[in-house]
């Protein structure tokens, strides 16, 4: 019983620890809907000049679309997840890509894959509720690109730890567009 009041005061807290990121620029529309019309990456093609202020990953989908203003300006298709892509993170070690809305709250140059940007899962939350099964939710969730050093073609399928991959080409688009402190909704 204490047990329960305790992770209920955790949950409670939560919602009152921090501003909702729910209200920062999020997009007038869909993923699904907008898609149709998002500029795609293409290779060779020069970064955009507009920075990113929103970022939403639709899982089902296997979709990233960057926005500014409310509106998309990139899309990235086909992008990958952990060997469990679908429903939240939960726990360490679970290969899942956690689902809400977080921020990236710093990049890494010099990551085991090329470049990164560090979702900032968990969240008071996510960790409240490994808590309470005696877990750890995990962390370093990134957006990033292949392995470092590897020079064969894009790796196939599902193939992270619960992270989003892209091609190299395309994260080194998605970094120059994306500042730091960008809200990011992951999505079914």
């Amino acid at each position: 019983m204490e047990r329960a009041v305790a992770f209920l005061l955790l949950v409670t807290l939560a919602g009152c620890s921090s501003p909702a990121n729910e209200t920062v620029n999020a997009p007038v529309s869909e993923p699904r809907v907008a898609a149709r019309s998002i500029p795609d990456y293409q290779p060779n093609r020069p970064a955009a000049r507009v920075l990113a202020d929103y970022l939403i990953v639709d899982k089902s989908e296997r979709l990233l679309v960057a926005y500014s203003n409310g509106q998309p300006i990139r899309a990235y298709r086909g992008i990958q997840f952990g060997d469990a892509p679908m429903g939240h993170k939960r726990f360490e070690g679970d290969e899942r890509t956690p689902e809400g809305i977080y921020t990236i709250d710093t990049r890494n140059p010099r990551s085991s894959y090329h470049l990164s940007l560090r979702i900032s899962y968990p969240n008071t939350y996510d960790r409240a509720f490994a808590a309470q099964y005696g877990r750890s939710p995990g962390g370093d969730i990134f957006i990033h690109g292949q392995p470092t050093g590897y020079r064969g073609p894009p790796l196939q399928g599902d193939w992270t730890d619960g992270c989003i991959a892209l091609t190299n080409e395309e994260i080194e688009e998605l970094w120059s567009i994306v500042p730091d402190g960008t809200p990011i909704e992951i999505r079914r």
